[in-house]
C-alpha cells in the first residue's frame, strides 16, 4: 500500500507540475498529506517524481510512439501523469511490468474513470506498448 500511496500522490505532484511548472515537491506533499496521515514511501515517490521529470522528454517521445490516434496533449492531465509514471517505471526501473500496469490502470480507475472502463482500457493498451517495445529499438529509431 504504501507504494500505491507513493504513485498516487506522485501523479497528483505530476499533475500540478503539469499545471503549474513553478511548483515543487515540497509545496504539493504539503496540500496532499496535510488533512490526513498517509502512509507512502518517501524515497520511492522521490524515485519517481524526480525520475519522471529527468526523463521527461524521452518518457513522452515513447508514449508519443505507443499513442494510436492521438497525441500527448490531448490526454487529460491525470492520465498524463499515470502514464509517465507507468512509463518511467517499465522503462527505467526493475518492477516487474505486471505490477506497474496493473497498479496504474488501478489508480487510473480511482481518479480518471469517466465511463465504462474506456480510461483504464485506454492507459493499459498504452503501457503494453510501452512494455512489449524493445527499448533498444524505440532509442535506435530516436537517434
Amino acid at each position: 500500500m504504501n507504494r500505491r500511496n507513493s504513485r498516487i500522490i506522485a501523479m497528483m505532484s505530476l499533475y500540478t507540475k503539469d499545471v503549474n511548472p513553478e511548483s515543487t515537491l515540497d509545496e504539493v506533499l504539503s496540500i496532499a498529506i496535510e488533512d490526513d496521515y498517509i502512509e507512502y514511501d518517501k524515497e520511492f515517490l522521490k524515485e519517481i517524481y524526480d525520475g519522471v521529470l529527468a526523463n521527461q522528454s524521452d518518457i513522452d517521445y515513447y508514449l508519443s510512439i505507443c499513442l494510436k490516434n492521438y497525441t500527448l496533449d490531448r490526454i487529460s492531465y491525470i492520465d498524463r501523469a499515470l502514464l509517465r509514471i507507468g512509463s518511467y517505471e517499465l522503462i527505467y526501473t526493475t518492477t516487474p511490468k505486471n505490477i506497474v500496469i496493473n497498479e496504474i490502470v488501478d489508480i487510473s480507475k480511482e481518479y480518471s474513470e469517466i465511463d465504462d472502463y474506456k480510461t483504464s482500457k485506454f492507459n493499459n493498451a498504452v503501457l503494453q506498448s510501452i512494455a512489449d517495445k524493445k527499448y533498444e529499438t524505440i532509442l535506435n529509431v530516436k537517434r
